[in-house]
């Protein structure tokens, strides 16, 4: 594993904690010398932890869309930057350039992506990684949410354990690098009934 996409809010969110955890994720990645990919704006988590990456000398690569630069939030003291036409071609490239993905709190955009590469995993589209950093329990209503969708038999359980998740930054860089896809064919049940 060499890169960690992180998605997060383009806000610092409504307490300190969150801008603390972005500060605290980006020096671990930094100490398992580790890449960030990200979306590459300058405000909110998404400009703390590349600045905080960039000012621990690790590398940072962002991807965003031409209409975000134009508004201005694009960040330009990166390692590289890429400006790309739109958002499906920010995440593609985002997913290429990858060896796994973590979110961070963030709003709809942050969880868009979450439950796009999360999907893909199930689908076998990839094998990488999918993660939470769960800052103070931050994911819980959505993992209990997943765990809700399992019980009602609309997602298995194989596939909730796939996303990963921990609240401490090394502990889920372990995580990352620990996991193992699952060998699960998602639609075996679906054929055999056929």
């Amino acid at each position: 594993m060499k890169s960690v996409c992180v998605y997060c809010g383009s806000s610092s969110g409504a307490r300190p904690v969150y801008a603390e955890a972005a500060r605290a994720f980006g020096l671990a990645l930094v100490a398992a010398d580790l890449t960030l990919v990200y979306g590459g704006g300058k405000v909110g988590l998404m400009g703390i932890i590349a600045d905080t990456v960039m000012a621990a000398g690790g590398r940072v690569v962002g991807v965003i869309p031409e209409l975000l630069v134009s508004k201005e939030v694009g960040h330009d003291g990166l390692s590289e930057l890429h400006v790309v036409a739109d958002m499906h071609q920010r995440k593609k490239m985002m997913a290429d350039l990858s060896d796994a993905f973590v979110a961070m709190p963030g709003g709809a955009g942050t969880l868009e992506e979450l439950f796009e590469v999360f999907t893909w995993a199930q689908l076998g589209y990839h094998q990488k990684p999918v993660a939470l950093l769960n800052i103070e329990g931050f994911y819980d209503p959505l993992i209990q949410m997943l765990s809700h969708t399992v019980e009602e038999g609309f997602m298995r359980a194989t596939y909730l354990d796939m996303l990963q998740a921990d609240a401490e930054p090394a502990g889920l860089i372990d995580k990352l690098r620990l996991y193992q896809a699952p060998a699960a064919d998602k639609w075996a049940v679906n054929r055999d009934a056929v």
